[in-house]
């Protein structure tokens, strides 16, 4: 393939996604699709390399039924998108909680120790350069890497004729409740950090306004 087709094709993907608000519940999305979708969010970047996350693929229908009262953002993927995912971003992710003994012993193949080199590090960073020294910096840290494999889920699905719809608008309270009743979650261990629907659209693809590249970009020689 040309690089001039595949830069085409790039930006096209792009322009297609839009917040789908409505989709159209007949139409599934091929099992090695959603596939890639998922593996593009477990390939995805994160800060240090801690995947600080976790996705519930919702497809109990009374789970979706009791979703739509207190997520009021999310009712047209509720009721149309084939997939619809929570993102759950971990609580309390420091030099050395849990998590991050499992990334570096289990997933790394590491051995771990709180006086290493990294694990210095990254101590380093989050209370001296990034300020990350509350509960709440720390989950907020979190929250912001869930959005990296989100948009790459967007983008992998738009590439395969998916539509997606990410999702904040639902009473963060109340879902978390809900998750944790239902023994989804630990409210100790993660949260919620957004929703995202994806189907096949059954609307038409609206004009995308954007800034104007020189609006957003300055080039500093």
């Amino acid at each position: 393939m040309e690089q001039e087709q595949l830069r085409t094709m790039i930006l096209q993907a792009h322009k297609n996604r839009f917040a789908t608000k409505k989709f159209d519940p007949t139409q599934p999305i091929d099992e090695k699709d959603w596939t890639a979708i998922l593996e593009s969010a477990r390939l995805s970047p994160s800060s240090f390399g801690y995947e600080p996350w976790k996705f519930l693929v919702i497809e109990n229908k009374e789970m979706k039924n009791d979703l739509k009262s207190i997520a009021w953002g999310a009712v047209n993927s509720l009721e149309g998108a084939d997939k619809f995912v929570i993102a759950l971003a971990k609580k309390d992710i420091v030099y050395n909680s849990p998590h991050v003994q499992h990334i570096v012993k289990d997933i790394l193949g590491l051995p771990y120790s709180e006086t290493s080199p990294q694990s210095q590090f990254f101590k380093k960073f989050q209370e001296s350069d990034f300020k990350l020294t509350d509960k709440s910096s720390l989950f907020n840290w979190a929250v912001k890497q869930t959005y990296i494999p989100l948009a790459n889920m967007m983008t992998t699905a738009s590439f395969l004729g998916v539509d997606s719809c990410p999702i904040e608008g639902f009473n963060i309270d109340l879902v978390e409740k809900y998750l944790s009743e239902k023994g989804l979650i630990d409210l100790k261990e993660v949260g919620v950090a957004y929703m995202v629907g994806f189907g096949h659209r059954a609307m038409d693809v609206p004009i995308k306004k954007r800034q104007a590249i020189e609006e957003i970009v300055e080039i500093i020689k």
